[in-house]
């Protein structure tokens, strides 16, 4: 899971394909030091209402996933984004709309950190 925080620079329209899947993108500019980098994102099926709440310079969070895959020989990378919300930068578009897709709550670093999780008798 990963986030990133920045403006909306641009939203394309929905692409539909006759398979039934559906996509829209979107780009966000992110301050990444001196140089501000360009972040194209993807949501997929019915999330991609979500951006009907948002407009190119509205101040957002995306979090999202690395997905990748190939195709003929070529591997390609993208960004898909599982929640969208407002950001804190006052310029935000629309009503902090929120989504996620249904996925397994992540644990928390104390469940990951069980003190009965090592008894074991490896001597390293």
């Amino acid at each position: 899971m990963y986030e990133a925080t920045g403006k909306i620079k641009v939203i394309y329209d929905t692409q539909s394909f006759p398979s039934g899947f559906s996509k829209r993108e979107f780009v966000v500019t992110t301050a990444d030091g001196k140089y501000p980098q360009d972040l194209k994102f993807e949501v997929v099926k019915d999330k991609c209402s979500i951006l009907d709440n948002y407009k190119e310079g509205s101040d957002v969070v995306v979090n999202f996933d690395v997905r990748g895959n190939e195709y003929n020989g070529k591997y390609y990378v993208n960004l898909s984004c599982w929640k969208l919300s407002g950001g804190t930068g006052g310029g935000g578009g629309g009503r902090n709309s929120e989504y996620s897709q249904e996925s397994p709550a992540e644990p928390s670093p104390e469940d990951l950190r069980k003190t009965d999780d090592f008894d074991d008798d490896i001597p390293f």
